[in-house]
């Protein structure tokens, strides 16, 4: 059976992801092909092309085409949400109350409009309507390879819905509890992203990046986001609040916050109050978190000791941590692409998985665009710059960044998700104080204070962050242990943790080999690894991309396929 995945359906991060007899043959997201990052206002027609391209069938070839939203979900829960929202958002819960047959109009006609301009023709495959947070769940669970698991979804909201607790058992989901908006952990933290001058659902994670620079118990937020009566509560006065009530129409904070803790942040550094409202931002989401694992989730990890975890808030590698730590989770799995964009491959994984197939694990997130070395000499011709191929790439890249050098990584398939996993990477020695800022000030053009990730080999991870809990796709932070704290300090953050990649030979071949060679050279076992991109654009996709980003960045070597560029001779 083949089932195509498309989304999104809330106006960003389109992507779409290809299934044939239960195993993930393609993913993608638009940003990568449009260059548009998080690629609003799109619909995926590059995403789907490729996935199409990459399995080499037909749109007719489609049994059932998959979509991460249902108008029954909506049906359920608009009276909860109706009641919740009356008195403080009249105009919101009056819309979604009564205007929902629009809503439904407006996502069938995205979806008609979709598969006609993507070729679909007069041939119409079977649309599959699934629930925005059981795509979450799916996309987690039934690619996580283990048979039974607590389920967790948290994002900003899906059709109503903001947060999903579960058990899946037998190839199904069941819904334990559902949390509607405005009771959003995710609008909380993207409230309080747009409050630190951060672009809300897109600098979350910088957030979670100075929260280790602050201090949560200088900031009251009890009154902001609170649990009661067996759930947290958000303060509609201060959460995702309405026109009326923001500092500024195109933020989503309101006068108050900024009457009681001052205006905006602004600029690029560190200062207080707001490192302080970082720490206590990321404090609250994982206190609302844990308990709602050990309200509702106890039983079922006391029996199986899994735990299955995705929405926006999934990649939040802090909060995986705590999650981690907890004595009753004895494994998390957590999808690499946790964002909207991965509901277009939970909605295929669980269209697929109700008509019966077995969905394969996914081992990788390789699944995108690669390139050849004929396609690759063809951008590097009109380039302008120095090429040559070489006849053993690992070998000059390694020494490079044995020598302090910061080398462009573009290899193989393009990765699904966020994280640069070793095929769209900016690559550097992680020893060498000053490399992550030089990557920050001359290539990334990002905030100093920022921290970089590392690339471990798979068998020196217990040694180095003293954990043997899977970590291939850079999902969960770890304590980095004494003994290498101080050897590869440029991967190292502020509260002395890191967010590792661990390689394994079977999965990267190249990457692996890459690092070793390093390692043979240098004693490290570790590359710092960063995605190959700047502040504000999309990872890179193709060899005309990369070459765009080298001429207008500090970058003064890429390797890509076997050639080696280089701006100077």
């Amino acid at each position: 059976m083949k089932v195509l995945g498309i989304g999104s359906p809330f106006g960003h991060d389109a992507s779409s992801a290809l299934l044939i007899d239960g195993k993930v043959i393609a993913a993608a997201e638009e940003e990568r092909f449009t260059r548009n990052k998080h690629a609003v206002g799109e619909a995926p027609l590059n995403a789907i092309k490729f996935c199409l391209k990459a399995a080499g069938i037909k749109p007719a070839d489609i049994d059932i085409v998959a979509y991460p939203w249902s108008y029954q979900a909506l049906l359920d829960k608009r009276a909860e949400y109706f009641w919740r929202t009356i008195f403080t958002k009249p105009s919101r819960a009056y819309k979604k109350f009564f205007k929902c047959k629009k809503e439904l109009f407006g996502q069938q006609k995205f979806v008609h409009e979709i598969l006609e301009k993507s070729g679909f023709g007069t041939f119409r495959a079977k649309v599959a309507w699934v629930e925005h947070h059981l795509a979450h769940a799916a996309s987690s669970f039934y690619l996580s390879g283990i048979s039974e698991a607590a389920v967790l979804s948290i994002d900003g909201g899906g059709e109503i819905t903001a947060t999903l607790l579960g058990h899946a058992k037998d190839n199904k989901i069941k819904k334990v509890k559902e949390i509607v908006a405005p009771d959003s952990l995710g609008n909380f933290y993207s409230t309080m992203t747009d409050y630190l001058g951060f672009e809300r659902e897109d600098g979350e994670y910088k957030v979670m990046g100075m929260a280790p620079y602050g201090d949560a118990s200088k900031i009251n937020f009890d009154h902001i986001i609170y649990w009661k009566n067996a759930t947290y509560h958000c303060n509609d006065n201060y959460v995702w609040v309405t026109r009326n009530n923001r500092a500024r129409l195109d933020k989503v904070y309101s006068k108050k916050m900024v009457k009681e803790f001052g205006p905006e942040r602004s600029g690029d550094g560190l200062s207080e109050p707001y490192i302080h409202i970082a720490a206590i931002t990321q404090k609250k989401l994982e206190d609302m978190t844990l308990k709602l694992v050990d309200t509702y989730l106890s039983d079922i990890l006391k029996k199986c000791g899994n735990l299955v975890f995705s929405g926006g808030c999934a990649l939040n590698v802090t909060l995986n941590r705590k999650l981690i730590e907890h004595p009753l989770v004895k494994f998390l799995w957590v999808q690499p692409a946790s964002h909207d964009a991965g509901t277009s491959l939970g909605a295929a994984v669980y269209a697929a998985a109700e008509a019966g197939e077995n969905i394969k694990p996914m081992k990788h997130v390789y699944l995108g665009p690669e390139f050849s070395n004929i396609e690759i000499e063809e951008a590097l011709k009109n380039s302008g710059f120095y090429y040559k191929k070489e006849t053993d790439i690992i070998d000059t890249v390694s020494e490079l960044i044995k020598n302090g050098n910061i080398v462009g990584w573009f290899q193989g398939k393009m990765e699904w998700g966020p994280r640069a996993l070793g095929n769209r990477s900016i690559l550097g020695n992680p020893t060498i104080r000053g490399t992550a800022q030089r990557i920050n000030e001359i290539i990334k053009f990002r905030e100093n204070w920022r921290p970089f990730c590392p690339s471990i080999l798979k068998e020196f991870a217990g040694d180095i962050f003293g954990s043997r809990h899977p970590a291939e796709f850079m999902t969960f932070s770890f304590k980095v242990t004494d003994k290498w704290r101080n050897r590869i300090p440029e991967v190292v953050h502020v509260d002395g943790t890191l967010r590792p990649q661990t390689v394994d030979k079977e999965v990267n071949p190249l990457y692996y080999k890459l690092i070793s060679r390093f390692n043979d050279k240098a004693g490290i076992p570790v590359l710092i690894n960063t995605s190959l991109n700047r502040r504000g654009e999309p990872m890179i996709c193709s060899p005309k991309d990369a070459m765009l980003m080298f001429k207008e960045s500090g970058l003064e070597y890429l390797a890509i396929g076997d050639y080696l560029v280089k701006k100077k001779g």
